[in-house]
């Protein structure tokens, strides 16, 4: 349920996040979201009596996730929808599987069997289908800026979803994913103070709106799941789940933006699904009521 949310919440706020920075630059986009994301985890968390210092053993996590995969992941990615069309940002960012396997069976020890090898291979095809490289100006410097920024920001979620997998948590995600929002909003913010200042922001009903959008949903709750769904599932299921996301950001982007959608979507959308298939009919489910450490 939490990866069907995440999926569809995910999927449907990269045409939001291309509008909301023609209002606010990336660094404060970013930052702003993540701030009020914390700040809405940290009000839940008072209210249930649940608020407290993270643990000296998840200080790496919290940094790691923080820092790496929210506040460089989001600046990276903002900047990149400058140049980028959404649809096409969202799916060269979810290319982590491509990554995610080789890291995953170096440091976590996971099997690459014949069917996680088929399924990586026809979730990225799949991929390759929807981004459409024959179609990509190799001349554009800008395009060229956006598209290396997007496939970085995948290398390096990899690596924190396999130090996710690896790490003996001592408290819980949801306790911690306030704390991690709020170490990567404040590099971001002190960026975006130097890089563009206080006045760049143009508050519009637009921008408020999809603020509110990306703070306590797409960054607060959207966060908590996905770490919690990547905890649940061995690293590379939980990344070639993931390739649904760019799925919905190209609908989204072609029905909010009008930007291009092609015959390659439904192809690409059934190797997707496809690999899917192959990764999870092939590993051993696990028992429900075990919770992993």
């Amino acid at each position: 349920m939490l990866l069907v949310a995440l999926v569809i919440l995910w999927g449907v706020n990269w045409p939001l996040m291309k509008l909301g920075i023609a209002d606010i630059p990336p660094f404060w986009f970013a930052s702003l979201r993540l701030l009020l994301g914390a700040a809405s985890l940290f009000l839940v968390l008072g209210l249930l009596g649940r608020l407290k210092l993270p643990h000296r053993a998840d200080l790496p996590i919290v940094l790691s996730v923080g820092v790496l995969q929210m506040g460089f992941c989001l600046g990276a990615i903002n900047t990149a929808l400058l140049y980028v069309p959404s649809g096409r940002s969202a799916v060269l960012a979810y290319t982590t599987p491509l990554w995610v396997a080789p890291a995953a069976a170096i440091f976590l020890g996971e099997r690459l069997t014949w069917r996680k090898l088929a399924g990586l291979a026809l979730g990225l095809g799949g991929l390759m289908l929807l981004f459409e490289p024959a179609s990509f100006d190799w001349s554009d410097g800008n395009a060229l800026l956006g598209n290396g920024l997007l496939l970085l920001s995948a290398a390096v979620w990899a690596l924190v979803i396999v130090h996710i997998r690896g790490h003996r948590w001592r408290g819980t995600a949801f306790e911690l994913i306030p704390w991690q929002l709020l170490a990567g909003g404040l590099p971001l913010a002190l960026v975006a103070w130097w890089h563009d200042g206080w006045g760049s922001i143009q508050w519009t009903p637009t921008s408020l709106a999809i603020l509110a959008y990306n703070g306590p949903v797409a960054s607060g709750f959207c966060y908590w799941a996905v770490v919690e769904v990547t905890r649940r599932l061995p690293a590379l299921s939980a990344s070639l789940a993931l390739l649904a996301v760019p799925v919905v950001g190209l609908a989204g982007g072609a029905l909010a933006l009008g930007e291009a959608l092609h015959a390659a979507l439904l192809a690409g959308f059934a190797l997707i699904l496809a690999g899917l298939a192959l990764v999870e009919t092939g590993r051993a489910r696990p028992d429900p009521t075990h919770a992993p450490d």
